[in-house]
């Protein structure tokens, strides 16, 4: 969100006094609220999306924003970047990626993977649901996705866990604005099993990057390490089965799990 007040700023052709002047804010209070030196409040927001005629943007980013509010900064931050973005291009070695994932796998998941009690799983599940709505907005992003075939022979919770979340990603292929390729077992070692990543193309031509780890997750935007994994991006993808044999693959894994 704080990148974004920034670069919408930009865009309408506004210095931060100009800005001030139109909100009755002085310019430090903008520059602070532009760099994070100073909490983001809704009032400010508000008057940001009428004096850049944004309609509610930034209102709808923070409401998003609270809903996740026990969620890391690092997370929430990423959430604002994934609904803003046109593009996303997802690679995952380990599970299906979290925007085609269904109900009862992320309870599989959350409950094996990070060891939660029930009712924060229920909240993570809860979280993650709304956070798939970006899915189904009147201009969803164009997503790209590259899978391991490993992401689903291994089961998650049960066998009919599985069925309905490989069925789920058939009918995700089916999606004009999804394109799910799968890199078959046959392939042996590459190198995207360093690990997983997604990049996201914002408006303004902007890129912004995600990477994580066992210990943390990092958003990047440096132009080096998005060209970095860009390279990644290509490598995987030129590694990964086309669509048609993607296809005939999951119906196979599906049948697997019967």
């Amino acid at each position: 969100m704080i990148r974004d007040l920034k670069r919408k700023r930009l865009k309408a052709g506004l210095t931060q006094a100009q800005l001030g002047e139109l909100i009755h804010y002085s310019d430090t209070q903008v520059s602070a609220m532009e760099t994070g030196g100073k909490p983001v409040t809704l009032a400010y927001l508000k008057l940001v999306d009428q004096a850049l005629n944004l309609g509610d943007h930034f209102e709808v980013m923070w409401e998003e924003l609270v809903k996740d509010a026990d969620a890391p900064v690092w997370l929430r931050e990423w959430l604002a970047i994934e609904r803003e973005a046109r593009v996303l291009r997802w690679y995952e070695h380990a599970f299906v990626p979290g925007l085609l994932q269904t109900e009862a796998y992320m309870r599989a998941i959350f409950s094996a993977s990070h060891r939660l009690p029930a009712n924060e799983v229920e909240q993570q599940v809860a979280s993650r649901l709304e956070r798939q709505t970006i899915l189904t907005m009147d201009d969803p992003p164009e997503l790209f996705v590259v899978i391991d075939a490993m992401v689903i022979k291994r089961m998650a919770g049960s066998g009919q866990v599985m069925v309905e979340q490989v069925e789920h990603l058939l009918a995700c292929a089916d999606n004009p604005k999804i394109h799910l390729q799968v890199i078959p077992m046959s392939l042996g070692m590459y190198s995207g099993l360093a690990g997983a990543f997604i990049l996201a193309d914002l408006p303004e031509a902007h890129k912004v990057g995600y990477v994580d780890n066992q210990l943390t997750a990092q958003i990047v935007e440096r132009a080096e390490d998005i060209a970095s994994l860009g390279v990644s991006w290509d490598a995987v993808r030129d590694e990964a089965l086309p669509r048609s044999q993607t296809v005939e693959l999951l119906k196979e894994a599906a049948k697997s799990w019967t």
